[in-house]
């Protein structure tokens, strides 16, 4: 799945969020310089803005076709598994993940990233989670259960996916922690709404992870339903988001 995205980079891009401002500049101010490594770079969205923050970013992916769409949109990046990745000597200020550090080992992960970090630079993984609409939720769910049975997408109209996404967090902090090198990992939260008409909705949903396998008759059996669930509330609606980070400094001299 983690190679999946890259089928349709360009729609990727235009319809993934960005990350909160305020987030970015809160992880420029701890670091001790420009230098950004992002793993699991994508097409570039987190990476374009550290750049947009004044930092100089290299990407690393495992999507040759993620990585060429980031390059012509100005990120340099290299193709390759942040496991198998060779730094080849570079060292950097910050190293950062945006909705990857899930395909990541956590220990491993973290471990490697400290040994690519100059002293007092950090390691900051995060992604967003969103929560539907209760009323959104029910019709979703009843069109996934019906077409995508297997899908591992959680969009039971009773499902915390904000709470479920915040123990990923607090794993990925445990598994800083446990690579050591770093200082006492934190957590950051950010909450945000966002509202999506049916078209910007039924835009996007093909590049979640739930569905990008799906064969094309079942894609667009789960577009049509959902786009009708859309219709149903009045065309639109409103997403509660929240972006969360687990990010440490290393420590030592």
């Amino acid at each position: 799945m983690a190679e999946s995205f890259g089928a349709d980079a360009e729609r990727y891009d235009r319809t993934r969020l960005p990350y909160p401002d305020a987030m970015v500049e809160r992880i420029v101010a701890a670091i001790p310089g420009p230098d950004v490594l992002d793993v699991g770079t994508g097409t570039g969205i987190a990476a374009r803005q550290f750049q947009a923050a004044g930092c100089t970013v290299l990407g690393v992916d495992p999507d040759a076709r993620m990585a060429e769409f980031a390059r012509r949109t100005g990120v340099a990046a290299e193709v390759a598994t942040f496991e198998d990745w060779d730094p080849a000597g570079r060292r950097f200020d910050a190293v950062v993940a945006g909705t990857a550090w899930h395909w990541v080992d956590p220990v491993a992960g973290a471990a490697k990233a400290a040994g690519v970090l100059r002293p007092g630079g950090r390691l900051a993984v995060f992604g967003h989670a969103f929560q539907l609409p209760a009323e959104v939720a029910e019709a979703f769910w009843t069109v996934y259960r019906r077409v995508a049975p297997d899908s591992p997408l959680d969009v039971r109209p009773d499902a915390r996916v904000l709470d479920l996404y915040q123990g990923f967090y607090t794993k990925a902090a445990d598994g800083i922690r446990a690579a050591g090198g770093f200082g006492e990992p934190e957590q950051w939260r950010f909450d945000w709404t966002r509202s999506f008409t049916r078209d910007e909705w039924l835009d996007q949903l093909p590049t979640h992870g739930a569905v990008t396998g799906l064969a094309p008759e079942k894609l667009a059996e789960v577009l049509d339903g959902v786009g009708a669930a859309i219709d149903a509330v009045g065309g639109a609606f409103t997403m509660d988001y929240a972006t969360f980070a687990a990010t440490a400094a290393v420590q030592g001299p």
